[in-house]
């Protein structure tokens, strides 16, 4: 499904459910939004899923793996590199020999004059012409050799940065996977934790990715003399989101995948003295029972870790560790226990853990954070474990004991502004620490590579459109729709366009013929298309093809259901129009206090085609708002219903329809008067327009 910008993409596997119920499913886009994974299982109504997340491996490459493209375009740029080093020192030699001239040796004052060796100053010139010629002819050679060098890089290069970013980009292959725990039987109850193994087990993952853009195209084709066409839907289609579409099918959506779904904040609006507006608060009474949430999963038994375990001060392999202490409870949260202490100093708590208490200048200790990195709001780390006192080895310093935090403040917690972005909030999962399992904290987590993919995949929305292109959202207007293409398509990410078709729409056709002699005595073609589906036709540009034979590319607009546009296929030499005016002024009333202006249009219209036409004529009619001014139509032309034709017409508009058989010539005669009083009359001017 690809939207406005982005898309979510639906990826079938199938294979035998291991007996521990954990699958990986491999080949997912490295771009891929981590939050939008969702995994269900088909076809076997006893097995669920149990747990979905992503994992991102990286291994380095064969040696032997091919890369031709990426080798060639090294190679080129060596051999580039090479060729402009030999032209630079061919330029270098030529220079030198340019500059070779006689100098004559210095002359004391005492010596006579000397006689200018002329034979020896002509052999140098020939030396230095004779040389510069056969260096020349070298340079013209390294500057071919050069501009084909030249040539073929830019060559290599465009395609290497055209090619499918499904391959990898460097020496190491990053593998994106989804790993998928399930549990329950195949045909069974689904109350079991994995199946025996061997059983067939088909899952769907669906996954969102950005990186894929799309706009609407158009192949119109029609038979003249018929009242139907062919309008062939297709799309442009361009994606790098990091894996090849190769046989899919696709659907196009107008929505915007990427548009923020928060709801409106409703300030109220008070009369009185201004109140300051009241702190936002997320915090509510945690549920009952979060403690017992996890007590079966403490309670399944694991794999003992294998290795040898080195005891604190430096005991024997295999020693057993001392035990662990139990954490310090952590301070009231989102989601702690009722009756828990609340944030010391009612600083604002995180959903998930208390804030901190206030930093104090203490020496670091085995277990703190490093510096720089982003403090999550669960309150203090605990405290390592300590090593008994006889395993501390000679000459180390004891950590200090943890300073005791201040006398707890009454009330709830109250988040700060960041943690109230519920969409940044990550649930903690059992694996976490006893403080943190269960609650929400922001996610604080950054992945520079998946972020440098996502930003080259978010590129291809920057790509140049097509003539008489729309992007989708802008011609959708307030309402979303969806198109499925009818075939399978292939789409590389490439992060070019590509065409796919996806289906054939049926519209209404009639061809009608249309002329404003007023302004320009030439009749232009068209073809007026009513969308006779349940859903809008987006702006885009339509090839028209009529008669088997390509007419031009123009520009649809958008048609919503039910409507009718006019689109236009250029002038028609086989239909002429010829228009004559005449104007006569005089004046009429008891004192001749009364302007009339007699307007008469006469225009004539032949039709030299080989079949009937309809001609619609347009003129214009003078629109007065002044109740003294009167304007007297004579002419059997009719005002155009603005509110059912297929275009808006300006006011004075009047129309001719006019039905003209082959070889055919008619004439229409209309105009009108202008009656203006004395006192409203025109002085000066051109009256007569």
């Amino acid at each position: 499904m690809v939207y406005a910008r982005g898309a979510v993409c639906h990826r079938l596997a199938s294979g035998s459910m291991p007996p521990d119920g954990r699958v990986r499913v491999t080949g997912l886009p490295r771009s891929l939004d981590r939050g939008s994974l969702r995994v269900r299982v088909l076809g076997s109504p006893g097995v669920r899923v149990t747990e979905a997340r992503v994992e991102v491996e990286a291994e380095p490459r064969d040696t032997g793996t091919a890369d031709g493209l990426r080798r060639e375009v090294e190679r080129l740029r060596d051999v580039h590199a090479a060729a402009r080093a030999r032209r630079d020192r061919q330029l270098a030699l030529v220079e030198e020999v340019g500059a070779l001239h006689p100098v004559p040796p210095p002359r004391r004052r005492e010596d006579p004059h000397r006689e200018t060796p002329v034979d020896a100053w002509l052999e140098l010139a020939d030396f230095v012409d004779a040389r510069l010629t056969g260096l020349h002819a070298r340079l013209v050679e390294l500057e071919e050799a050069l501009g084909v060098a030249e040539h073929e890089l830019a060559v290599a290069a465009d395609e290497l940065a055209r090619a499918s970013t499904d391959a990898p980009s460097g020496h190491v292959d990053t593998t994106v996977c989804a790993v998928v725990t399930l549990a329950g039987t195949p045909g069974g109850t689904g109350t079991g934790t994995g199946g025996s193994g061997g059983e067939e087990v088909r899952l769907e993952l669906e996954y969102g990715v950005p990186g894929a853009v799309w706009v609407p195209a158009y192949r119109l084709t029609h038979r003249q003399g018929d009242g139907t066409g062919k309008l062939v839907l297709r799309a442009s289609v361009a994606q790098r989101t990091g894996e090849d579409w190769t046989g899919v099918r696709i659907a196009l959506a107008t929505a915007d995948l990427r548009r923020r779904t928060d709801l409106p904040r409703l300030r109220s609006l008070r009369i009185g003295r201004r109140q300051p507006a009241p702190a936002p608060s997320g915090w509510r009474e945690p549920p009952a029972g979060l403690g017992d949430l996890f007590t079966g999963y403490d309670a399944a038994p694991r794999p003992a870790a294998t290795g040898p375990v080195a005891a604190a001060g430096g005991s024997a392999p295999g020693a057993v560790p001392p035990p662990t202490p139990p954490p310090p409870p952590a301070p009231q949260a989102y989601g702690a226990p009722p009756g828990a202490v609340p944030a010391p100093g009612g600083a604002p708590a995180a959903f998930g853990g208390a804030m901190p208490p206030p930093a104090q200048p203490v020496m670091a200790r085995p277990g703190s954070a490093p510096r720089g990195r982003p403090r999550s709001f669960s309150g203090p780390a605990p405290m390592a474990p300590m090593a008994p006192a006889g395993a501390m080895p000679p000459g180390a310093v004891p950590p200090p004991a943890p300073v005791p935090p201040p006398a707890p403040a009454a009330g709830p917690p109250r988040p700060s502004g960041d943690e109230l972005e519920y969409a940044s909030l990550v649930l903690r999962g059992p694996e976490d620490r006893a403080g943190r399992r269960g609650r929400l904290f922001p996610d604080s987590s950054f992945d520079a590579v998946a972020a440098e993919y996502r930003r080259r995949a978010e590129a291809v929305a920057e790509l140049p459109l097509p003539g008489h292109a729309v992007r989708p959202r802008e011609s959708a207007g307030s309402f979303d729709h969806r198109f499925d293409a009818a075939a399978r398509a292939d789409v590389p990410s490439d992060g070019t366009w590509h065409t796919v078709t996806v289906g054939e729409i049926p519209v209404g056709l009639r061809t009608e013929y249309l002329c404003v002699p007023s302004v320009e005595q030439t009749v232009y073609a068209t073809l007026v298309l009513s969308n006779a589906t349940d859903q809008a036709l987006l702006a885009g540009p339509v090839e028209v093809t009529v008669d088997d034979d390509h007419l031009l590319t123009a520009a649809l607009p958008t048609l919503a259901a039910g409507a009718v546009r006019r689109v236009g296929l250029g002038p028609a030499e086989g239909v002429r129009v010829t228009r004559r005016t005449n104007v006569h002024e005089s004046t009429s009333g008891l004192r001749n206090n009364t302007t009339v202006l007699d307007h008469k249009v006469h225009v004539e219209l032949a039709n030299r085609l080989a079949r009937p036409i309809t001609v619609e004529v347009r003129e214009r009619v003078p629109v007065t708002s002044e109740p003294d001014v009167r304007i007297e139509e004579r002419a059997d032309w009719t005002a155009p219903d603005n509110g059912t034709g297929p275009e808006y017409h300006a006011p004075g508009t009047r129309i001719w329809r006019v039905e003209l058989p082959a070889g055919g010539t008619t004439a229409l005669d209309g105009g009108y008067e202008i009656r203006i009083p004395a006192g409203k009359a025109l002085v000066g001017g051109n009256r007569r327009s």
